[in-house]
């Protein structure tokens, strides 16, 4: 894909002005813990990724506009890495995952009604549905992903927005029993606006499931640019598991699983390799270089077992219940 000069990082109307301070609380000391070029696109320019010292949230800085956001979200699907996550959700693995993730809400609930916010092409409904037989699943998500699962059904309501939008937000309130998010956190532009409409989706007593990628994993130092969670420019926040932990407390919510092992996805290593190989070969010739991923792939998936009881493990899940 050829390089879009309007979207060059650095553009005046793509990105907001630098901040000096941590969009989570407010410290003004900050490291920088990432300067990466745009791997999948590689247009020129790069994206700084700084650290609060003080509670450790991780952040786009300077970030993205809407505007900006909304091209890059929109062409990262033309690219090669969304199909090589796609293929890691569709696969038995990315099942057996969602599955394990249904199967954590078995015990809490017997909910009517399910939202997943982020839900693309409807991959965690369709496993949910197999332990979920009498749940009504809706999906929301910002393209056209979900009106696709919806006709292929996979959810039975399709909403295309951001659950933060009011209009969207005014049709969902306290409609749901459950509403889930699977890495889908990272890319709010406001992560704790996007917890309270979440909540705010929720009836009393109901549930939020929250999959996200996990700052502190020993990866993201191991790896650098090149490990996929920091999904520069499209990440916008990385927020450290302590620290929703203590948003969702102080908003009434009742914390009633943590989990740092399943959560965990074995693509640390192979993604790397795909991303640097795309860096430093001509296009041609990436394809020629399948089996050396495969290979890497299968290191990931060997590893996995000792990786997620480690500081290796790269995301986290917390389970939380709404106030009454």
């Amino acid at each position: 894909m050829s390089p879009r000069p309007e979207l060059l990082p650095g553009t005046d109307g793509f990105h907001e002005p630098r901040r000096e301070d941590c969009p989570w609380c407010g410290s003004r000391r900050l490291r920088t813990r990432l300067r990466t070029p745009d791997l999948l696109h590689q247009r020129p320019g790069r994206f700084v990724v700084d650290e609060c010292r003080d509670c450790a949230h991780a952040f786009q800085n300077p970030r993205l506009t809407a505007v900006g956001f909304t091209l890059y979200h929109r062409d990262y699907y033309e690219g090669r890495l969304e199909d090589y996550t796609d293929r890691l959700l569709t696969t038995r693995g990315g099942r057996r995952r969602h599955r394990a993730a249904a199967h954590a809400m078995l015990a809490l609930t017997e909910p009517e009604s399910w939202l997943d916010v982020g839900t693309g092409h409807a991959h965690f409904p369709r496993a949910a549905k197999e332990l979920f037989t009498y749940t009504s699943f809706d999906g929301l998500d910002s393209t056209l992903r979900v009106v696709w699962a919806q006709a292929e059904g996979h959810v039975e309501e399709a909403h295309c927005g951001h659950l933060t939008a009011p209009d969207v937000l005014a049709r969902l309130r306290a409609r749901y029993d459950v509403v889930s998010m699977f890495r889908h956190l990272e890319h709010a532009p406001d992560p704790r606006a996007e917890l309270r409409a979440a909540l705010a989706a929720l009836r009393p007593g109901g549930h939020l499931l929250i999959d996200v990628a996990n700052p502190r994993s020993a990866f993201g130092a191991l790896l650098g640019k090149w490990w996929l969670p920091y999904g520069q420019p499209r990440h916008l926040h990385l927020v450290p598991p302590a620290n929703l932990r203590a948003e969702l407390e102080s908003q009434g919510c009742e914390i009633l699983k943590a989990d740092r092992k399943a959560p965990h996805i074995p693509y640390d290593i192979s993604a790397a390799l795909t991303l640097a190989l795309g860096r430093v070969l001509p296009k041609r010739w990436v394809g020629a270089t399948a089996p050396l991923v495969a290979v890497a792939a299968a290191v990931d998936h060997a590893l996995a077992p000792l990786l997620r009881r480690t500081p290796f493990s790269n995301g986290y899940r917390i389970i939380a219940r709404k106030g009454r």
